[in-house]
């Protein structure tokens, strides 16, 4: 009996350590919470005015939350419990989606976790979010350094599926093509260096209307899914965020590391 209880101590202590990890919900509430220190003020700024607009036109709420460090946490658990403790979500709509990044230090890996409320799992599914968001449009910027636009690039994604604009399966597809188009495109590019450099030899007069630019071919080809930069096309609006709902997580999500 005495064993029984020592365990059953050290259990709940063991999970009371977990929990404290969970940072208290800020007052007032943001959708962008740079516990880490990732982001510059401006960065910080477009980022929260993109995702309370979008929390307002669709009332799905994206939460970005950057920590330093996972005090030995398993990054989904961690997210998950998050999301949870904070309420993230509308009621009854369980629309909620937590981002969360640890940067790399030193020898630490970065790691990032994508955790989707119930109510998003289906148009959210965790392979696309493996897969394809976290693989293609986040790790490759966060191994440069690059934050911002990795988180720029993966909520853009999100925020086009969740609204329709198109389905994951949409998104697989069109990622897909550009991994198979990559070795003709480079074959392309190529063939217009060489071109380029024969015409030099040659000392043939060119002239603007004649031939297309080689940063505007580069441009033309490059066209179409856009990933990293800026929310351009967002402004933070009037106001700020009005606060969680207390939508609920079931688990959902996937997430990497570098």
């Amino acid at each position: 009996m005495k064993k029984f209880i020592i365990i059953l101590v050290a259990f709940f202590s063991f999970v009371t350590v977990i929990n404290a990890a969970i940072p208290d919900r800020p007052n007032p509430p943001k959708l962008v919470n740079d516990f880490a220190g990732v982001l510059d003020s401006n960065e910080n700024s477009q980022l929260e005015g993109a995702l309370v607009q979008f929390a307002r036109e669709t009332s799905t709420q994206i939460v970005v939350v950057t920590i330093a460090d996972l005090e030995g946490s398993d990054p989904g658990d961690y997210a998950v419990r998050l999301g949870e403790k904070w309420g993230v979500g509308q009621k009854g709509k369980d629309n909620g989606i937590i981002v969360l990044l640890k940067p790399k230090k030193g020898n630490n890996k970065g790691r990032v976790f994508i955790a989707t409320g119930y109510g998003l799992e289906g148009v959210l599914p965790d392979a696309i979010v493996n897969r394809t968001i976290v693989d293609n449009e986040m790790i490759p910027h966060f191994k440069q350094n690059d934050y911002f636009g990795g988180l720029v690039g993966g909520i853009k994604v999100m925020m086009d599926i969740t609204k329709g604009e198109y389905t994951a399966e949409n998104y697989k597809q069109s990622v897909k093509a550009e991994e198979g188009s990559a070795v003709p495109f480079f074959i392309f590019i190529f063939i217009i260096i060489i071109s380029i450099f024969g015409r030099g030899r040659r000392r043939r007069f060119y002239s603007p209307g004649r031939s297309m630019p080689f940063w505007l071919a580069m441009g033309m080809m490059s066209g179409g899914r856009s990933s990293g930069g800026s929310f351009g096309n967002f402004s933070s609006g009037g106001g700020g965020f009005g606060g969680f709902g207390g939508g609920g997580f079931g688990g959902g999500g996937a997430g990497g590391s570098w």
